[in-house]
């Protein structure tokens, strides 16, 4: 009689464990609601997407060179794509901190690296404002799950971001969880060699490593340059989360409010083997823009090669969502679920940048994707008005039938508000990332959109000189590189939107220059 084998392997664990995650991460009340998954009044399901660091300008529907996204092109015919959709910040902390409180960096205060939202609005989150539905969120960005965590009274379900790293720290969150931070902080120090080359424990840190290499040695065939990680040594990769994702999502009481926020594209740009090396050696090469003021000196050939890897890791992505899609559709799913694509940021590969935390806040870097897909829409829409990170939760809980709270400051997109009471309004990103979140802006940098009219105004930064300020203007539909400066030659728009910009920082700045007095 043949021995059965009772072995399984890794991305069949993630798929039971998906389906059994309920039971795992949340009290037992809600695990019996888990066992009715009939639609409540035939309302339906929101999905959220976020994909890290993925500007808009390196994607093929919206114009880029290479064919970095096919998959999103051929679904886009089914989706309302917005065209000038900006984040709200330049790196994770405020651009989802705005995308999940639908409030501006200036408002929610979350500025700085691992930053969390001012006290008054960690109960004001998109998760509060879907109070009565099932709320699961999951994050790969450990900035992201300082949010996530901040939020997660609001949160019916919080998968710790550990659940998907292939060697990750979650035996030590299991056994003290009571005291997660200082036991993870703990493990740290005592099993990991950081930057420096050591830890607290040189004998143990070398059994991790080996303990550590072993179990990442068996990706290597389909990694060879490596697994993507968070962190350098938190190792993951996008299909396992795909994989969960699908699994998890087929058992969730519906309706549900899912924010699902993974790490890829963000850089170490890591993808599969079948993906690497398809944009390298094409003959397709970028722009060679002079570099900028806050310039980090990369030379262009450095750059070019760099956005080759980082477009190689797009691809990787697409494929990705693009068979999360067709399990959605295959799975009945997609018929009664909002599903939205988009990022928190995007990423920088040129004028000497590469990333996306300079002052700058060029197009690579605010520019971000949206796709809305409408549950029964066959037919596609482009909307190219400027829209905001801040609108898009908004829009989410309008289309579903739920108020939309008072301390949004977003909008309803198009075409899901009347004609008539649709009204143009400015679109900002701010970046103040060394700034005190308890006083005024003084360092800091504010985008302001006015229909194809971008404004880029500096304040504060060392490199400004005696001045302290600099102001960029761009026509950004006809000159979308963003190579003609036109403050010099357009002065009376540049000056009314400079002055409208103004008028907003003194606003906005008020309230903070009161507790400084």
């Amino acid at each position: 009689m043949q021995k059965m084998n009772h072995k399984i392997n890794r991305r069949d664990f993630l798929k039971l464990a998906g389906a059994a995650s309920l039971g795992l991460f949340t009290p037992p009340l809600i695990q019996n609601l888990g066992n009715n998954h009939t639609m409540q009044g035939g309302r339906k399901n929101v999905l959220v997407v976020v994909f890290d660091a993925l500007s808009a300008l390196n994607i093929s529907l919206y114009g880029y060179g290479r064919e970095t996204m096919p998959n999103l092109s051929k679904l886009a015919k089914r989706a309302v794509v917005y065209h000038n959709h900006f984040a709200a910040g330049n790196f994770t902390t405020p651009g989802t901190a705005s995308l999940l409180t639908m409030t501006l960096p200036w408002t929610h205060r979350a500025f700085r690296f691992d930053a969390r939202v001012r006290e008054s609005l960690a109960d004001k989150s998109v998760f509060n404002a879907f109070g009565d539905y099932h709320r699961i969120a999951y994050t790969h960005n450990p900035l992201a799950n300082t949010l996530l965590k901040q939020f997660r009274m609001g949160i019916d379900e919080y998968v710790p971001r550990e659940t998907l790293f292939i060697n990750n720290d979650g035996l030590i969150r299991d056994l003290f969880s009571s005291d997660e931070d200082i036991a993870t902080v703990g493990w740290a120090r005592a099993m990991k060699r950081k930057d420096e080359g050591y830890s607290y424990s040189l004998f143990s840190s070398h059994l991790y490593e080996q303990y550590q290499n072993k179990r990442i040695a068996k990706f290597k065939e389909f990694y060879p340059n490596g697994l993507p990680s968070t962190n350098g040594d938190n190792y993951y990769t996008l299909e396992d989360s795909i994989d969960w994702l699908q699994s998890r999502l087929e058992t969730l009481p519906q309706p549900f409010f899912g924010y699902f926020h993974f790490f890829p594209p963000h850089f170490p740009y890591k993808p599969r083997v079948e993906f690497g090396d398809h944009f390298v050696t094409d003959s397709w090469k970028p722009l060679d823009k002079p570099q900028d003021l806050f310039t980090e000196g990369n030379a262009y050939e450095t750059l070019a090669k760099s956005r080759a890897y980082y477009d190689e890791f797009i691809l990787n992505v697409d494929s990705e969502f693009g068979r999360l899609f067709d399990r959605l559709e295959s799975s009945g799913i997609l018929e009664n679920t909002w599903v939205v694509f988009t990022s928190d940021h995007g990423e920088m590969q040129e004028r000497g940048i590469s990333g996306h935390t300079t002052p700058t806040l060029y197009q690579p870097i605010v520019r971000i994707p949206l796709f809305v897909f409408e549950p029964g829409r066959e037919t596609g829409q482009d909307v190219y008005a400027p829209t905001s990170a801040v609108d898009v939760m908004t829009t989410l809980l309008h289309v579903t039938g739920h108020d939309i709270p008072a301390w949004s400051e977003g909008s309803i997109l198009a075409p899901y508000t009347p004609q008539a009471s649709r009204n143009e309004k400015s679109v900002y990103s701010v970046q103040a990332r060394r700034n005190d979140p308890a006083h005024p802006l003084t360092e800091a940098t504010v985008v302001r959109v006015e229909e194809n009219y971008k404004l880029i105004y500096y304040l504060g930064y060392d490199q400004l000189g005696e001045d302290g300020e600099r102001l960029q203007l761009f026509d950004v539909w006809a000159d979308p590189e963003e190579l003609n400066d036109l403050s010099a030659t357009k002065k009376s728009t540049a000056s009314e939107l400079l002055n409208m910009t103004l008028a907003k920082l003194e606003e906005v700045n008020e309230p903070f220059s009161k507790r400084r007095n």
